[in-house]
């Protein structure tokens, strides 16, 4: 759902999850009692989304990377054990099933009250009174980039992604809450609820757009070149790509495809297990600060959960992002991403299509 934008990121969680096993395997303690071990997407590490932390607590942070929240979920699962991780809010109730969560004190939160009321009332981080199982912290959309001089006028619809005169220049994620979603849109199912006979109709339409598409992936930072060179046309990507290939003055456009962008959210989980609450809840509130929202806004194009956030954002900006200021309109003409019910069935079904059955 996000962005792999520095591989360099990306070989440091390698390194990070070696070492943790290479502790494990010589009976040394795995992560390091008094610095907080935080567990995100490849691109959210960034030292400017939480600068108060690292005055308060210089070098107090030990972070890795996954390369979606189905990893995540796997590497948590498997023993892997962060104070802190960020997955996304439709996954939130596979985590909590798992019994892999703790709920988080929202009085500990100075600037609760300031995240939108949409995101604040999910259901499904909901844990009593005052307690949540997730800080809601970035959000945004999935929809087609394509090149405006390499694909002229498409029609404002995800068919672009099956379109057969672009075969071989199409990329689409590599994620069950992305593709398969819009698969599912476009057969006219539901994709957060669907019986095996619709399951059925979702797997013919993947398996149709199967040999026209380069690549299923989520490393945006390749898809990225490849729409810059023109190898691709058209992808399915996040906000960032958009705003990163704009800067550098390729002629692409996000689409509005008639069928709706698909928006997501994601935040803060606290492990069950977290041995450093305190620096958790410091790192957290950090993040909610209006400048750490504001350089999300600005870096990425992606939402931040706060209104203070998009306060710090001159106007004219959120326009050039399309970024309404309250993500409450845009809620209204999207497809908003949330716990699917066929999630196991879904995942194995789009992993045999992948392959060719």
């Amino acid at each position: 759902m996000k962005h792999d934008h520095r591989g360099s990121f990306a070989r440091g969680a390698s390194r990070a999850l070696t070492a943790v096993a290479l502790s494990l395997s010589l009976g040394l303690p795995a992560l390091a009692a008094d610095k907080l071990t935080y567990f995100t997407w490849s691109g959210y590490e960034l030292p400017d989304f939480h600068k108060t932390f690292t005055a308060a607590h210089p070098d107090g942070v030990d972070i890795s990377v996954f390369g979606d929240d189905d990893d995540a979920f796997t590497k948590v699962k498997a023993g892997f054990h962060p104070d802190l991780a960020h997955p996304c809010y439709d996954k939130i109730a596979r985590w909590n099933k798992e019994g892999l969560l703790q709920p988080i004190d929202t009085a500990k939160i100075k600037n609760w009250d300031k995240i939108f009321p949409v995101f604040r009332n999910l259901p499904d981080i909901q844990a009593g009174a005052g307690k949540v199982w997730m800080v809601p912290w970035d959000w945004g959309n999935t929809s087609v980039l394509y090149r405006t001089d390499l694909v002229k006028n498409p029609e404002q619809s995800w068919n672009l992604l099956w379109d057969k005169q672009y075969a071989g220049r199409i990329a689409t994620i590599d994620a069950v809450h992305d593709t398969p979603v819009v698969a599912a849109l476009l057969a006219g199912v539901s994709p957060f609820d669907m019986t095996q006979e619709q399951l059925g109709k979702v797997a013919d339409k993947l398996r149709e757009q199967r040999p026209l598409v380069s690549a299923y992936t989520t490393d945006m930072t390749s898809v990225e070149q490849s729409l810059a060179s023109g190898q691709l046309v058209a992808a399915m990507t996040w906000n960032a790509s958009a705003v990163a290939l704009k800067k550098q003055g390729v002629p692409v456009e996000f689409m509005k495809p008639k069928e709706g962008m698909l928006t997501w959210a994601c935040g803060f989980v606290m492990l069950k297990d977290a041995k450093n609450t305190d620096l958790a809840y410091d790192f957290i509130n950090s993040r909610l600060e209006a400048e750490s929202g504001k350089a999300l806004i600005e870096n990425y194009g992606y939402g931040a959960s706060t209104t203070s956030a998009f306060a710090a954002v001159p106007k004219d900006e959120l326009e050039n992002l399309q970024l309404p200021p309250d993500p409450e309109t845009m809620l209204k003409s999207t497809v908003f991403t949330g716990p699917m019910k066929q999630n196991d069935d879904l995942a194995k079904m789009f992993e045999k299509v992948k392959a060719g059955g």
